[in-house]
């Protein structure tokens, strides 16, 4: 346990189908269901699947963008006693060397949950939209620091954009440009950038490259690879693609309506899937399958069985019967198939 960052227990999320004022309300459509998972410190998870399997959402929770409708996120500090000091109406404190215990990220009130998000850094797939088109990069990477509690001067602010710009291969003299004046790829840069800025632990990647050309796809990638050896950091990487996951991740959990289907470690996944769907997206990732005519349609209801025995070749009643448990086939292999 004392190498975990960060666990979800049994999330659920759902939305109403409909919004706006005169939308009918009752009608829910079930994006999250049953979710959990481990994070260890320096490890990369990958959460893959195809649109609308919930995966964003899932990543949204972590960070507190979305609440949960049902479930819970636990951070585990690093011997840090800040977020337990940040916490309204704690009293006292801990010693240097006490370890601080897990705490439920739904519970934070505002000044822990500022700390925790400092830590925790979310980067969008689209830069474009997630940077203000109206600032210069200088004031995108520091505009933060102004509800920091320490005050920081705008020299230090300066040399610190400089020092993280140069970390994401940046020069000085883009500090002054305005997100519009970059390509994608350098766009993404600054995001990547502005979410160092704070030191952070963790960063939850939500498909920082699925918009972006090949070649400067596998740029961003090296980046990410040479920032989390550099700094130790742990990732939440968000992509619907097999192929960079494989290469990127440590871990890999498929996701499929709203459910994980199947969690391993990458070269255990590609070398023994379990789950029939996860050998889907395999055969379609290697050009073994032609793309299936059944659509991938929004949970309504909440999901009584598997959530794939409605396309599964294998299919039993008793797959329609209850949702099956996520359990473990082998050391750090867990499937949510009946058959194992």
């Amino acid at each position: 346990m004392s190498d975990l960052i960060l666990r979800a227990e049994n999330l659920f999320k759902s939305f109403d189908l409909e919004a706006g004022f005169f939308a009918k309300k009752g009608q829910l459509v079930y994006a999250v269901n049953d979710v959990s998972f481990d994070l260890r410190r320096g490890e990369t998870l990958g959460i893959v699947g195809e649109s609308g399997c919930g995966k964003s959402t899932t990543a949204r929770m972590l960070v507190r963008m979305y609440e949960p409708t049902a479930g819970r996120v636990l951070y585990y500090p690093a011997g840090s006693q800040a977020l337990s000091q940040a916490q309204e109406g704690a009293g006292g404190g801990l010693s240097g060397q006490e370890s601080v215990p897990p705490q439920n990220i739904f519970d934070y009130k505002k000044k822990a949950l500022a700390e925790y998000r400092r830590r925790v850094k979310y980067i969008f797939q689209d830069p474009a939209r997630s940077l203000n088109p109206r600032m210069t990069t200088l004031s995108v990477l520091t505009d933060a620091f102004k509800f920091s509690p320490k005050k920081i001067g705008a020299e230090e602010l300066r040399e610190r954009a400089k020092k993280v710009f140069a970390e994401v291969g940046l020069a000085e003299r883009h500090l002054e440009k305005r997100p519009s004046e970059f390509s994608g790829g350098q766009r993404q840069r600054v995001s990547i950038a502005r979410a160092l800025i704070m030191d952070p632990e963790l960063l939850i990647c939500d498909e920082v490259v699925s918009a972006l050309d090949v070649s400067i796809q596998g740029q961003i990638l090296n980046l990410l690879q040479d920032l989390r050896a550099k700094k130790n950091l742990s990732f939440v990487f968000i992509t619907h693609d097999l192929k960079v996951a494989g290469w990127f991740c440590d871990r890999i959990a498929v996701m499929y309506r709203g459910a994980i289907v199947e969690e391993a470690p990458a070269a255990t996944l590609f070398q023994n899937a379990r789950h029939p769907y996860t050998k889907v997206l395999f055969d379609g990732a290697q050009g073994k399958a032609q793309a299936s005519s059944v659509e991938v349609t929004s949970v309504l209801s909440k999901e009584n069985g598997c959530p794939f025995a409605h396309r599964c070749p294998h299919a039993k009643s008793e797959c329609s019967a209850a949702l099956p448990p996520l359990r473990e086939v082998a050391p750090g292999h867990r499937v949510r198939c009946v058959r194992g």
